[in-house]
């Protein structure tokens, strides 16, 4: 039986890099609702989507499908580094380019090397798409990762020309199932908090010291529902079946108005 797994599109994005570790049979879709879209609906099983960047920070449509559209689980998580390229035409050299192409998270992250070329950045909607509109110009280049080169027939005029070389992505892998406790996992949640009590996010981060539970993330984003109101997403190890982080799901909930499970899912190494 074929295991389909969607991807954040077009092929020759880090997502397809990432999707490519799940296994072969990945189908693209052009946006990240539609990837979850495709898991609820049972077109596929899994789902790989990007949630954070080291430099960028989160990506902020992923955190918001989890917490008000899609009632998926985390099945698992991806981490890869970013090693941007100079990609051009073959026989293009640096003095021939004068544009470059990619998406704007990619731009950001090459800017010192675009700034000190003096080379005219444009946007574009994925590295893949910029790439695919550079064939056949001299004077055209795109910023993008290996596999492009591959797909498009490309040639790598300048690697990792990212601005710091610690830049990783992490990637979500969702789905309906349920991941079995392995003894190194993490769970993610979602809460909101009573916005008229003082102290409460102080009193809901304490159950977690209280416990001697590790947090990995915490990150906040509007609840859509009023300047000023919150939702806090979490990252902490521990399993859901483990009776300790049990315990600490029934003391946020009952000090919290609003809390959501994404699931639990083996550590990324």
């Amino acid at each position: 039986m074929i295991t389909y797994i969607s991807f954040l599109g077009p092929k020759g994005t880090f997502t397809h890099e990432a999707a490519n570790l799940m296994g072969d049979d990945l189908i693209p879709y052009c946006t990240i609702p539609a990837v979850m879209e495709s898991v609820a609906n049972d077109e596929c099983e899994y789902g790989v989507v990007p949630i954070e960047n080291s430099i960028e920070g989160p990506v902020g449509v992923t955190l918001d499908s989890l917490a008000h559209k899609f009632d998926l689980n985390i099945y698992g998580e991806i981490i890869i580094p970013i090693n941007q390229n100079l990609i051009v035409n073959p026989g293009c050299e640096m003095e021939d380019i004068e544009d470059v192409y990619s998406h704007s998270q990619a731009l950001a992250q090459c800017s010192d090397f675009v700034n000190s070329h003096e080379i005219q950045p444009h946007y574009a909607v994925s590295t893949a798409r910029a790439a695919k509109d550079i064939i056949g110009y001299r004077n055209k280049a795109a910023i993008g990762n290996k596999k492009i080169v591959e797909i498009y027939g490309l040639e790598i005029l300048e690697s990792n020309i990212q601005d710091m070389d610690n830049n990783e992505t992490r990637f979500v892998v969702v789905s309906k199932k349920e991941h079995e406790m392995t003894g190194k996992d993490k769970t993610s949640i979602i809460f909101s908090i009573f916005e008229d009590k003082p102290g409460q996010l102080y009193k809901i981060l304490g159950i977690f010291e209280k416990n001697n539970i590790n947090l990995t993330k915490i990150e906040s984003r509007p609840s859509k529902k009023g300047l000023g109101r919150y939702l806090f997403f979490v990252d902490f190890n521990g399993h859901i079946e483990d009776k300790t982080i049990q315990d600490i799901i029934k003391e946020i909930e009952d000090n919290t108005y609003f809390l959501k499970v994404l699931g639990s899912y083996p550590e990324y190494k």
